[in-house]
């Protein structure tokens, strides 16, 4: 079932949502209502040259990364020790969230989901601390990097980008790493892809992923 939402800041329970974790449509991008959705696991994801309203999602079965199952493997290790690369958190968010939108062509491809209005809102979350990004520099370019919002001590990735080979894997190693030091204890990474899963992604119940999420998050 898809249910329509209103201006009443709710959002129905996400078990009733459609096979393939489409919940609801409409509503906004406000910062409440993206808080209250990340915090039951609903994510708005649309084109938006295709729709005229917000389409919210719930998948039941929910696609993470523990930190501390996060695999590096042996070419990945290797460049890691070469410390070839810089890395920092939130020293260039806009610019991360832009290249997530425009690198190879994105915002141009049919289905492009990452929209004026998509920036504008989490850069509004970003501003008041409930989005992070982690950055990757090659002597002073950026050439790595994601993003995502921090809710407790989960982390939902968004978008991520690279410049160079394994650029974003870099950005995600370095985001697992901190959250192991920090008390983080699961990345949220939405939908399954070959790239997350070679680096330790795997299934989780969405109740066993309700009783993850509420806790205080690591500061990025």
């Amino acid at each position: 079932m898809v249910f329509q939402l209103t201006d009443e800041l709710t959002f129905p329970d996400p078990r009733y949502g459609e096979p393939d974790g489409l919940l609801a449509v409409g509503g906004d991008l406000s910062v409440d209502r993206l808080l209250l959705a990340y915090s039951n696991g609903i994510f708005p994801w649309y084109s938006f040259r295709d729709n005229e309203e917000i389409l919210w999602f719930c998948p039941m079965k929910r696609f993470v990364i523990f930190p501390d199952e996060i695999h590096v493997s042996h070419s990945m290790h290797t460049l890691l020790l070469k410390d070839s690369y810089e890395y920092s958190f939130n020293m260039a968010f806009d610019d991360v969230i832009r290249l997530c939108s425009e690198v190879d062509g994105r915002r141009q491809q049919r289905g492009a989901w990452l929209g004026d209005d998509m920036i504008k809102a989490y850069t509004h979350l970003h501003q008041l601390r409930f989005a992070a990004s982690a950055e990757v520099w090659d002597e002073g370019r950026l050439v790595g990097g994601l993003y995502g919002v921090n809710i407790g001590r989960a982390f939902f990735g968004e978008s991520m980008f690279s410049l160079v080979p394994n650029g974003s894997k870099l950005a995600l190693v370095h985001l697992a790493r901190f959250l192991q030091e920090h008390g983080g204890t699961i990345i949220d990474c939405q939908f399954e892809t070959p790239h997350l899963k070679s680096m330790g992604g795997r299934y989780i119940s969405y109740d066993e992923y309700m009783q993850i999420l509420h806790a205080d998050a690591p500061d990025l």
